[in-house]
């Protein structure tokens, strides 16, 4: 029986945990959303005033930004509330009356204020615009009347220019009086640039005292006024320029360029902001708080309250949709979790999973069916090669011990003969144990190989010399062909223990009076013998490790059974491939293809 999974490491409990962080971020979101909307509505509704007639808004706003008290404003509150039927009050940000439509109301202490004038700091609820300061703020930036000819002459330049690249414009004049000109047509190409440069940067001597120093500001605001220069242009945006320094060091001023190169950081954009209310302030009204109510009762007319019955209501809902949440994620879970189960028991019992979905968990079910059957054929395999390992070791061992055995006992001398016949069985277990280490680090994806342009040529010479007096003990020719002199990039050393084992596998197998060709041509290596061939239903077979064809594993035909297997290693890690072809007595073929 397998052991349960913790509670606190259960699919379920993780699946159910998510959930309702889910569900509660969700009631949270949609009750932020509520309460927003609730609000937002409110605050309309406390507005209606201003939205009935956001002229009201609109005047005392263009009042402000042109005189800097509130000593006329109520002759215009007067006038505009026997207009619109309302009480239109005007007080100090501490609550003292400015002006009020209707002396001997209400006392309006305790009311919220429709919204508060401030040519400075708009409301952009109520403007609609991006921009906080009032365009009709001009203040130290006002333009001479003796210095508009130059500008004017800059703008009826700019629109003969714009009009010869085929634009039409206007030229509209700024309430600071500088003019500047207005597209009246499409610009899909954005030509018009070339025409505006020199008039948004000009500048006037009635402006430039007053941009000086709201560049010095804006530079103390960034904390850069002993590094660089802060400028500003006409149209407020900022600009960097070199200022003589003493043992400044250069990181200093990168970050104060790199900070101005930004210019569109909300940091830049708010020093500006900051330093040029700071500027205007004297230049404007205070700040006041405007007040538009019923002539009546001096109230806003807005009313909202959550009753005990609605908070039941939204406290039922929410738990509701919480317990919803938590069934529906145990349901969900349970059901997610049985083929899961059923999967542990499978494999702690090493049984074939069952597989009765298509999803995920299906998959998952025919992998593990899969890693069982390819476990079962490796764990066969493991033991094959464990049997056919102990064989191959267990004959050249015993007669190595026999011999031992037979001198110990005087039963065979030792002598010359005896050394040989020991050195050649210990020779014969260096080369199995060496070809089982080379097919090790193959399955470990460590057989090395350092190609290099290797002579295919000086490669099969080595490897037929060194297998010519084993050819010539055994009767058989060794011939070697080569076409051109192809050069691959190749292992030399791996490269001829590939060629020798294919040669040496040959040579077993041909008897005494046959050939053994070796040819190369381009990136193709061929070893080719007159020898007894293999049957049809063997080819498959031969490159398996310990495979022979003489299934009484007797050494008539010597070797290991490695040699192909190494073989077939070699030329893979050369990123080539191996094949053969072979009809019983009628010899065989191998074929090495390498990359050229």
């Amino acid at each position: 029986m397998p052991k349960r999974v913790p509670l606190r490491h259960s699919l379920v409990t993780r699946l159910l945990v998510t959930s309702v962080l889910i569900a509660v971020a969700a009631i949270a979101a949609t009750a932020w959303l509520a309460t927003t909307t609730a609000t937002r509505a409110i605050t309309q509704e406390r507005g209606q005033s201003l939205t009935d007639d956001k002229g009201v808004y609109d005047m005392l706003i263009g009042y402000a930004a042109t005189h800097a008290d509130w000593s006329g404003a109520p002759a215009l509150i007067d006038a505009r509330a026997a207009k619109l039927g309302r009480r239109i009050t005007l007080m100090t940000g501490d609550r003292a009356v400015i002006a009020d439509s209707g002396p001997g109301g209400p006392s309006l202490r305790g009311a919220r204020p429709s919204a508060e004038v401030d040519p400075l700091d708009l409301d952009l609820g109520l403007t609609g615009g991006t921009e906080r300061i009032d365009a009709r703020v001009v203040g130290p930036f006002k333009v001479a009347p003796a210095d508009r000819n130059v500008l004017d002459k800059m703008a009826a330049d700019q629109l003969n220019c714009l009009r010869k690249v085929s634009l039409d414009a206007k030229v509209v004049r700024l309430p600071s009086g500088r003019p500047t000109t207005t597209l009246t047509t499409p610009d899909p190409d954005g030509v018009a640039s070339r025409c505006r440069q020199e008039l948004a940067e000009a500048t006037t001597k009635s402006e430039d005292k007053a941009l000086t120093t709201l560049g010095q500001s804006v530079a103390r605001c960034l904390g850069v006024q002993n590094m660089v220069g802060v400028g500003i242009r006409p149209d407020f945006t900022t600009y960097m320029y070199k200022v003589p320094q003493r043992d400044l060091p250069r990181t200093q001023i990168a970050a104060a360029q790199e900070l101005l190169d930004v210019g569109a950081t909300g940091r830049v954009s708010g020093c500006v902001e900051k330093s040029r209310q700071a500027q205007l302030r004297p230049y404007v009204a205070p700040p006041a708080l405007l007040f538009v109510t019923n002539p009546a009762t001096g109230t806003d007319q807005t009313t909202f309250t959550l009753s005990g019955e609605n908070r039941t209501r939204v406290i039922g809902v929410t738990g509701a949709v919480l317990l919803a949440t938590i069934l529906a994620t145990v349901l969900a879970g349970r059901r997610l979790v049985r083929p899961l189960r059923a999967l542990t028991v499978a494999a702690d019992g090493q049984t074939t999973a069952p597989v009765s979905t298509h999803d995920e968990i299906g998959r998952l079910a025919r992998a593990l069916n899969d890693s069982a059957s390819r476990r079962d054929r490796a764990e066969a395999q493991r033991r094959a090669m464990v049997s056919d390992v102990a064989h191959e070791l267990r004959t050249p061992l015993t007669n190595i011990r026999s011999w031992l055995e037979a001198a110990q006992d005087d039963l065979a001398p030792t002598d010359a003969q005896l050394l040989g016949l020991l050195h050649e069985e210990a020779l014969l277990l260096q080369h199995i144990i060496d070809d089982l280490s080379d097919l090790a680090a193959a399955d470990a994806g460590t057989l090395r190989i350092h190609p290099e342009p290797t002579p295919i040529r000086d490669v099969l010479t080595q490897a037929v010399e060194s297998h010519r007096g084993t050819a010539h003990a055994a009767g058989v020719e060794l011939v070697s062909l080569v076409r051109g002199d192809p050069v691959l990039p190749a292992d030399a050393v791996r490269l001829r223990q590939l060629i020798g084992n294919l040669v040496s596998n040959a040579i077993r197998h041909t008897p005494p009076g046959g050939t053994v060709t070796v040819a190369a041509h381009q990136g193709t290596i061929t070893v080719r013998d007159t020898g007894i061939g293999i049957a049809p239903e063997n080819l498959p077979k031969i490159f398996d490790r310990f495979w022979r064809a003489d299934e009484s594993r007797s050494r008539a035909t010597g070797g290991s059974g490695l040699g192909l297997a190494i073989a077939r290693k070699i030329a893979e890690a050369h990123g080539g491939t191996i094949a053969v072809e072979s009809e019983p007595d009628h010899g065989t073929l191998f074929t090495v293809t390498l990359p050229i």
